[in-house]
């Protein structure tokens, strides 16, 4: 067992992207502590050396293997051919892109798009009739028809590459697309279809969800059908997925064990009377059926191994060891594709898993013990949801800033609900799958009603339950050493043989929370960029607001996101610069309690104005066209959005060369930030008049923070 958790760690280490100095330390750590350990359980001394020294090699294996990297034949080579390779690279002419399309194209409803515009990734041949090999995603702007799995397709457009995210925090489509083994985008206006050939499993996805869709609707019948595909399969509709988030029930949307063992545990009940080869046969057809409907996604893979494992071994008479079974079938899966360990569903499943092998029995049994009689029956149902969500907690926090609340509750009210809806789901999936049309229909229109207001129940339940106060906790995104802390801190109360370092893992839980809560109640300023849109969040004890450049609907998302990122549900106020009309003003208005936008009617700020929240605030700076101060706690800060906010700043001035004191230092700021990109002349300017930091536009996003005026 310990040999297996050792080997897990080195492959999922090895698979970060770690620097390659931290790799040969984190090499070096694990051999000594692999060696350590094993001697300290008896093992001999020349033994735990040959097995540590595997750990190593292990971690090497899934460093070559599971770190990103295009091929030589990478459409992205191209690029780095034409010239210097950066983010706004693209071949100068048009050119034509052979492949085979790798998913069903879909819709884009991001604003940033125009309209009936659509992707979809594809396993590049050939670029201008020469061989190549990779994959790149294809935008099809418009989208003529939408094309599905399989097809081999030409489009004629430019090769592009993707744009990376504007800040760490929030990711963009290069991170993306990086995540399924693509560098490079092709940015089509004309398609041709080469070839149809026969799908059969990607024609059963797309005939399960069709029907179940027109059978219930886009949102009840979506549901039916990711409780069935899983998300990744169905394009279910954003506020949708967002509601189900926020109440803890994402595993629901995710194809995963849970699903499996629906499905499982019904197939081992209609055959529990037959023969064990019936029986196996039963079982094997529900394990196959749902790998291939739900497609080979990390989450799915790891749950039919172990479905299929748990089961013949206890089908040939022997007793599973849960615990022993998830840690060979992780170590297998990692073994033949290491990159799955960056998988934010490869991870919430193996951790959530981990919570039902590891923590679940002892928590059921705690809970037998101190619930009244009449409530004992409640113990499973709260252990097995409890055991999950504290052991995904730290990849909650780290992935996604933010924990729902009211997930325990939430999962109590839904697991009936959930329970039937799968298995009546799936009951309709093979219907559909089975049955010609003829016949489908009037039955299905019969059968279909009680199905559908469950799952209309459901939608009910989520939505209602996300109107609860503090219904999602934002807590920012914390820092590596917190997360490993936090980990350290839950564990003595996970792992019952470590309950006898429970009184340091409060402490460690208390370091922790406090850290982070220094951290969110401190002053900051966060600066972005992304092409000519620019944001700046302020941020002073727990509050909040922004400036942005721009008012149109890409930007009050990106904004949202923002804000989202760094634990703030909502902004006191929103100034936006912008005095184009967009169609974006119920965005922003969402996103702030006041918005101050020139485009909706509100005239800008004038000289003696000022916008004003507890500890944060902007006001026109005199005489200074177009110029603001923010201030945020003790930082304080001047905006100059435009050249000519600079020159009406530097002439306010009144310098005549390099004698008098640097303005900021004089003014008390902390800095400058520039709008725009100045020439070397202003740059020179700056610098030697400027005590503080300079931010320019056009150069990296980044932060300034103060948590020493949080308290």
């Amino acid at each position: 067992m310990l040999v297996a958790g050792l080997a897990l760690t080195a492959l999922v280490l090895g698979a970060q992207p770690f620097p390659s100095q931290a790799m040969v330390v984190v090499a070096v750590v694990l051999l000594i502590t692999a060696r350590f350990c094993l001697i300290r359980l008896g093992i001999t001394q020349s033994r735990a050396t040959a097995l540590a020294l595997m750990l190593p090699l292990l971690l090497a294996w899934a460093c070559w293997l599971g770190q990103p990297r295009p091929g030589p034949l990478d459409p992205v080579r191209l690029l780095a051919s034409a010239g210097s390779f950066d983010r706004s690279s693209r071949l100068p002419l048009r050119s034509s892109l052979e492949g085979r399309l790798l998913s069903d194209s879909r819709l884009l409803r991001d604003s940033s798009f125009v309209a009936d515009s659509c992707r979809a990734l594809l396993a590049v041949n050939r670029i201008n009739g020469l061989p190549r090999h990779g994959r790149s995603e294809v935008q099809l702007r418009p989208c003529p028809q939408l094309l599905q799995q399989g097809w081999r397709i030409r489009v004629h457009g430019q090769l592009r590459a993707p744009a990376l995210g504007p800040h760490s925090l929030l990711p963009g489509p290069a991170e993306r697309l990086q995540q399924q083994g693509s560098w490079s985008q092709f940015w089509g206006d004309q398609v041709e279809v080469l070839q149809r050939p026969w799908t059969p499993i990607a024609d059963a996805r797309r005939q399960v969800a069709l029907r179940l869709q027109q059978l219930a609707g886009p949102r009840s019948g979506g549901l039916l059908a990711a409780l069935v595909l899983g998300r990744a399969q169905v394009d279910l509709p954003l506020d949708l997925v967002k509601s189900f988030r926020v109440a803890g029930l994402s595993h629901a949307l995710a194809a995963s064990g849970f699903h499996l063992s629906v499905l499982l545990g019904a197939s081992l009940g209609i055959a529990r009377l037959l023969p064990r080869p019936f029986r196996l046969t039963f079982a094997a057809t529900a394990l196959i059926s749902f790998l291939m409907l739900a497609g080979p996604q990390p989450s799915v893979v790891r749950a039919v191994l172990m479905g299929s494992t748990v089961l013949l071994i206890n089908e040939g008479g022997g007793r599973s060891r849960p615990l022993g079974v998830l840690l060979a079938t992780l170590v297998l899966m990692l073994l033949v594709n290491p990159a799955w360990a960056r998988s934010i569903g490869f991870q919430l499943s193996a951790a959530a898993t981990a919570g039902l092998v590891v923590t679940a029995g002892p928590l059921e049994q705690a809970f037998s013990k101190r619930l009244p009689t009449w409530l004992r029956g409640l113990a499973p149902a709260l252990a097995v949801p409890l055991a999950a969500i504290v052991w995904t907690l730290p990849l909650q926090i780290v992935h996604f800033g933010s924990t729902p609340v009211y997930a325990l509750l939430a999962n109590l009210l839904a697991a009936p609900l959930l329970v039937l809806l799968t298995l009546s789901a799936m009951a309709l999936a093979w219907l559909c799958l089975l049955l010609p049309a003829g016949l489908l229909t009037p039955l299905l229109n019969w059968i279909s009603w009680p199905i559908q207001q469950l799952a209309g129940l459901l939608i009910a339940l989520v939505r209602w339950i996300c109107t609860w106060p503090m219904a999602q906790l934002f807590t920012g995104h914390p820092q590596p050493w917190l997360v490993l802390l936090l980990v350290l801190g839950l564990l003595p109360w996970l792992v019952t043989g470590l309950r006898h370092w429970r009184h340091w893992g409060v402490v460690a839980l208390l370091v922790c929370s406090l850290s982070q809560a220094v951290v969110q109640m401190g002053d900051g300023f966060v600066v972005v960029h992304q092409r000519s849109r620019q944001w700046l969040l302020a941020r002073h004890r727990g509050r909040a607001v922004l400036v942005s450049t721009h008012g149109d609907g890409r930007s009050c998302w990106q904004a949202r996101r923002l804000s989202e990122a760094f634990g703030h549900v909502r902004l006191d106020w929103a100034m936006v610069l912008d005095p184009v009309a967009s169609e974006a003003a119920s965005c922003w208005r969402n996103l702030a309690h006041t918005v101050l936008a020139e485009h909706q009617g509100v005239m800008p700020l004038q000289v003696g104005q000022r916008l004003v929240s507890p500890g944060l605030e902007v006001r026109p700076i005199a005489a200074a066209e177009q110029s603001l101060q923010l201030r945020a706690g003790r930082l304080r800060w001047h905006l100059l959005p435009t050249r000519q906010a600079y020159w009406s700043w530097r002439d306010r001035q009144g310098l005549d060369g390099m004698e008098r004191q640097p303005i900021v230092k004089s003014e008390g700021l902390t800095g400058v930030w520039l709008g725009f990109v100045p020439t070397s002349l202003e740059r020179r300017w700056l610098l030697q008049h400027t005590a503080g930091r300079l931010w320019v536009s056009g150069r990296a996003s980044g932060s300034l923070s103060m948590v020493a005026s949080a308290f």
